[in-house]
Order: C-alpha cells, then sequence, then structure tokens
C-alpha cells in the first residue's frame, strides 16, 4: 500500500485548548498537532491546515462552511478534521450535503471529550485511530470517536453519557 498525502485541517475544540493558570480556564494558544503527531512518531505525510481554533458551541455558520469548503477543495484525497465534539456531527452533515458527484476523497472527523493537555485525555487515541482509519475507508464522510466508526448521516453525541452512538 503506497503513501498517501494526509490533510489534517485544525478547528480547535477540546483537541488543542491549554490550561491558562492565570485566567483559570481552557483557552486556545498553538495547535498540540505537529507535537502529537512527533511523538507518535507519524511516518506518512502529512499537510496540517490550521483553519481556526474555536470551541464548536461558538463556531459560526460561516466557519462551519468553511471546514467544509476548505475539505472540499482538499487536493489530498485523506482528510482528516479535528473538530469539537458538540457540533462536530452538525459539520460533517454540511459537509456531506455539499459534496459534489463522484467526489473520491475520505472525510473523517475527530475530536477529544478530554484536552489533549490535561490528563486521561482521548486525544492522542482518537487521533491516532482517524489517521489509521481515513487510509482503510471508502469515499464518504465519518466521525471516529472512542475506537468506533460512523456515518455521518447515522451519528449523535449523547451528552449525557459522553460518548458517541448510532442513532
Amino acid at each position: 500500500m503506497e503513501d498517501r498525502t494526509i490533510r489534517i485541517i485544525t478547528t480547535g475544540g477540546t483537541f488543542d485548548k491549554h490550561y491558562d493558570a492565570v485566567k483559570g480556564e481552557l483557552t486556545f494558544r498553538e495547535s498540540h498537532l505537529p507535537r502529537i503527531l512527533n511523538q507518535s512518531r507519524v511516518t506518512l505525510p502529512i499537510h496540517l491546515d490550521a483553519l481556526f481554533a474555536v470551541d464548536s458551541l461558538v463556531m459560526t455558520e460561516e466557519q462551519r462552511a468553511s471546514v467544509a469548503d476548505n475539505a472540499i477543495a482538499s487536493v489530498e484525497e485523506l482528510v482528516v478534521i479535528i473538530h469539537g465534539t458538540d457540533t462536530m456531527v452538525k459539520t460533517a452533515q454540511l459537509l456531506e450535503s455539499k459534496l459534489p458527484e463522484h467526489d473520491n476523497h475520505v472525510y473523517l472527523f475527530t475530536g477529544a471529550m478530554i484536552p489533549y493537555a490535561l490528563e486521561e485525555s482521548d486525544a492522542v487515541f482518537n487521533l491516532g485511530c482517524a489517521i489509521a482509519s481515513v487510509q482503510l475507508l471508502s469515499p464518504g464522510v465519518y466521525i471516529t470517536m472512542g475506537g468506533r466508526i460512523y456515518s455521518a448521516d447515522n451519528v449523535r453525541k449523547n451528552k449525557e453519557k459522553g460518548i458517541f452512538e448510532v442513532i
């Protein structure tokens, strides 16, 4: 199997939050992705695209459309999108609705319930699942969280349980 370049688009979300000790809150600075990829010894060609860094609860419809348009315009056919979990499904479904006919991309959304910067984060595991899965899936729009892969049109975040599940 040949190595194909994977585009990773970052939009912020819990995945990329840092703890600001002065303010006593989680905020955004630089993305954790370069350090995680280096630490994980990823040897695949990766193109990082830091689109913006926002919490998905405050993501505007224009930003959501920008994520979809940027992903569709990707030269790379393998696209991982790091996104906040609260509205990840909404953005994934918007992307799916905008796909041109015969699109050959694999789009895979992932994120984290606990920021990478904090103990017990699921960020690295979810990113690893995304990088492996995007290489094996058929074209389409998917979400991977907690070791599972979901079709974007058949998933929801269960906020009471803190998990993603099939509808």
